[in-house]
């Protein structure tokens, strides 16, 4: 077995993911390399679900009976939990939302809405960038439609990074937002942060940034990014689906107006008119994902026990592995950063002039579970006149070994398209 330095006790950690041992076609074991769309789940967090149905269950808040009041406990629990793993200034700053993608819906409605200072009008701009998951395009495009303003975004250089030469004509005194992705989904690409932020505070203008590609496999710390507003999802941290995270500061929260209205998230309701709870529940409306939050804070305390420290270490040591085998697969050709410096573990390639679905589908009769597509970030592939790419992503319980069956697998790819 390939001995790589940094890396974490594969075997040790694999026994915690029941879903690992999986055997598919004919008899062999699954290599999952899709963990940029989803993480699989250890058996702490399946068992912290399991518990919460059999002996908890019931709706969080109101309720006075036993059942409620743990059920309250252990969602509130959960908050305080993903506090501390982001280093939130205050739990009443993390909101609950159903995935990433809904946390960033939720900031653009609130500045669609809000009052001066933050409202976006046709006299204001909203920047992104061009390799953005469609989650961080879709939302701004709408509001851009509905408002009047102007939407405006960062190129990219040939090499898969972010082009800042012009920072100052994409980030201008009419910026009212900067929304970016930390990590990109499907390049790899780790974004200079500090750059963006700075030129935003400069002019005024708020900051959000997409880290659901951050948040499973790098410390987080909210604090030291500098941003308004961090989004991020649970089911790509070892978490279950439906349970998504919005942080924002703690102002903010109590000056910009909600996107959902409902139970919950009032104070007092009238025929003629309501007031709003405090943050967050201002932005909870209706029934959480309550079995769903305490999934992810089981997650949460899986993870913080091995260390993001040491997690991000085993998946640069992974990555750079990667790299250097898939360099020598003829007719390969990387879509974002050759090299491991400021790359997460997502990478993205195409195969001479072999489709890659086609290549996905090979992979997968061979057991190698890879992603395939243009993976919701569709201007990435136009930029580099591609139809479509093959996406592997790798995670805490990635091994060299894989990444080795991976490179059997497109060498099997290319004999069997001749």
């Amino acid at each position: 077995m390939t001995q790589l330095p940094g890396l974490l006790d594969i075997e040790a950690i694999r026994k915690d993911f029941p879903l690992l041992d999986r055997v598919v076609h004919d008899g062999k074991k699954i290599v999952y390399l899709d963990n940029a769309a989803t993480s699989q789940k250890p058996r702490q967090v399946l068992d912290a679900l399991n518990e919460y149905y059999e002996q908890h269950n019931a709706n969080v808040h109101r309720g006075v009976h036993v059942l409620a009041e743990e059920a309250t406990a252990l969602y509130e629990g959960a908050r305080d939990k993903v506090a501390a793993f982001i280093n939130a200034p205050s739990r009443n700053e993390v909101i609950f939302t159903k995935n990433a993608s809904e946390s960033l819906n939720l900031v653009a409605n609130m500045l669609g809405w809000a009052d001066e200072p933050y409202r976006v009008d046709r006299e204001t701009e909203i920047a992104i960038t061009e390799m953005e998951h469609h989650s961080n395009i879709v939302p701004w495009q709408l509001l851009s439609q509905r408002t009047g303003a102007k939407l405006k975004w960062f190129g990219l250089t040939d090499d898969g990074r972010l082009d800042l030469s012009n920072i100052e004509e994409v980030i201008t005194e009419k910026t009212k937002i900067v929304s970016f992705t930390l990590v990109s989904n499907i390049m790899g690409t780790v974004n200079p942060t500090e750059a963006i932020v700075r030129r935003a505070q400069e002019v005024g203008a708020l900051v959000l940034i997409d880290a659901s590609q951050a948040a499973p496999h790098m410390p987080l710390d909210v604090q030291a990014l500098g941003a308004d507003f961090v989004a991020f999802t649970g089911h790509k941290m070892c978490g279950p689906t439906g349970i998504g995270v919005l942080w924002g500061r703690q102002e903010l929260l109590e000056d910009l107006p909600p996107f959902l209205g409902g139970g919950e998230m009032i104070e007092t309701v009238s025929m003629h008119s309501s007031t709003y709870a405090p943050a967050p529940h201002k932005f909870e409306a209706g029934t959480p994902p309550i079995a769903q939050a305490v999934g992810l804070g089981a997650a949460v305390d899986y993870l913080t026990a091995i260390g993001m420290d040491k997690i991000a270490a085993h998946e640069h040591a992974i990555t750079e592995y990667a790299i250097k085998r898939l360099s020598e697969v003829p007719d390969l050709r990387i879509i974002g950063p050759t090299t491991a410096e400021d790359r997460g573990a997502a990478i993205s390639f195409v195969l001479g002039d072999i489709h890659p679905h086609d290549v996905g589908q090979v992979l997968d009769e061979q057991g190698i579970a890879v992603r395939v597509g243009h993976h919701c970030a569709r201007p990435v592939c136009l930029r580099y006149g591609i139809p479509a790419t093959t996406r592997a992503s790798f995670y805490l319980y990635s091994s060299p070994a894989e990444v080795d069956a991976l490179i059997d697998g497109l060498e099997h790819v290319r004999n069997f398209f001749g």
